[in-house]
């Protein structure tokens, strides 16, 4: 059920494109279609859509259909709502926008696009789509898919835009492992305090021992998967009629983001293990160990001790099924399967064309290349781009020269043309 109707938006969307607002179902479903104002009419359409955020003026938007592409950006049902997160339901919105772009005229092939959170949304549809809902099912999965995820129609092909390992993966990540009472956040083992300056902090400038990360990475670990104990132990609770509500509670977990260590430190997952592409900022590609050119993050010490910016309000459902992964390791050791919300683990069941892109100015270099070594198509490709910030556009502030990566977004786009139409 949906319905197309004129889309009167702010300049933001642009009149270049003329969208048309799509109403899916259920009604939080939502989408705005662009089409190329001008040359031939596209024969491939490319879908955007993101767990939770609002991708109707998303920057590939405009520029995908003045490169000829149709695009539908699509809102999930938990539109700005992490709370109302059920991460498997998400695949039947895609299902919606591939359903309707299929019937669109002149429409041969379909592309998923997948940016930052939408890169394990994405994958997530595709891995279920070729293998049935047999790939999210099963005892090791912290929360199970079901029979309403059979039948899904493949794409053709997939491009990951610095995709995360899966919002379960940042998550643990951005645990503060220093935590000594779920209750009180300002009860802290000094030990384990990624803002303690005996420890390596220093704001803007922190270096922290391979000893302190191996600890802190177990740590995170274990506070995750005590966490999981904690929501698996209510579910069951209710399941037994015994829990305050049959279906699901409020879970609010303290200082849940602002720790990532990789942000305070960037030293740590700073560029590729083997040589891979990189996009420079002439145009010309180089193969070579890529470095991340990314900036420390400031000011996290008291985002991670506020409730606005470090805690995470979710339910006991949504924290399983979007913001919950086994780990024994934050780093290197992470059980990607256990999760439906996990690029590494989804790729390993995509044949389709996959092209995995990296912003050379983010922390996502060493994960996409994860992405890239764990993907099972064969017509697969990794490439960086240089100086280019998680939205495309570039880092001024990395820049050691003006524009010195002026042209990252322009070079992305262009780039990503040629792919898909080598192929399509």
């Amino acid at each position: 059920m949906l319905t197309a109707c004129g889309l009167a938006l702010t300049a933001t969307l642009f009149a270049q494109s003329n969208p048309i607002y799509v109403q899916f179902s259920p009604g939080s479903v939502k989408a705005a279609l662009y089409k190329p104002d001008s040359g031939p009419a596209p024969h491939v359409a490319v879908l955007l859509i993101h767990r939770t955020a609002n991708f109707l003026a998303n920057p590939a938007t405009r520029e995908l259909s003045k490169r000829g592409f149709m695009v539908l950006a699509m809102n999930p049902r938990s539109d700005n709502n992490e709370a109302a997160v059920s991460f498997e339901a998400n695949a039947l919105d895609i299902k919606s926008g591939i359903e309707f772009l299929r019937k669109q005229p002149g429409i041969t092939r379909l592309v998923l696009w997948g940016h930052s959170g939408g890169g394990p949304a994405t994958s997530f549809y595709e891995a279920v789509a070729e293998r049935g809902s047999t790939y999210c099912r099963g005892a090791s999965k912290l929360i199970e898919c079901d029979s309403t995820l059979d039948g899904l129609s493949k794409a053709d092909g997939l491009i990951l835009v610095d995709a995360h390992p899966g919002v379960s993966v940042n998550a643990l990540r951005s645990l503060n492992p220093a935590v000594v009472d779920e209750h009180d956040p300002k009860k802290i083992d000094p030990a384990l305090d990624p803002f303690n300056p005996a420890n390596g902090y220093k704001d803007g400038a922190s270096r922290y021992s391979e000893p302190f990360k191996k600890k802190y990475f177990a740590a995170q670990a274990a506070r995750m998967n005590r966490l999981i104990d904690a929501a698996g132990a209510e579910l069951k609770a209710m399941k037994a009629g015994t829990a305050p509500y049959p279906d699901d509670d409020v879970m609010v977990v303290t200082r849940f983001e602002g720790a990532r260590l990789m942000e305070l430190d960037p030293s740590i997952h700073h560029s590729t293990l083997k040589p891979q592409k990189l996009l420079k900022n002439d145009g010309t590609v180089v193969t070579q160990i890529v470095e991340s050119v990314r900036r420390p993050a400031r000011g996290y010490d008291r985002r991670n001790a506020s409730f606005e910016g470090g805690a995470r309000l979710m339910t006991v459902r949504s924290f399983l099924s979007a913001n919950a992964i086994r780990a024994r390791d934050a780093l290197d050791e992470v059980d990607w399967c256990s999760s439906n919300n996990s690029t590494p683990c989804a790729v390993k069941s995509i044949s389709i064309p996959i092209l995995i892109t990296a912003m050379g100015a983010h922390y996502f270099i060493r994960d996409s290349e994860i992405h890239y070594e764990a993907a099972a198509s064969a017509d697969k490709e990794f490439i960086v781009i240089e100086g280019a910030t998680h939205g495309t556009p570039p880092c001024t502030a990395c820049e050691t020269t003006p524009g010195q990566y002026s042209n990252s977004q322009k070079n992305f786009f262009d780039y990503v043309t040629r792919w898909i139409n080598a192929r399509f």
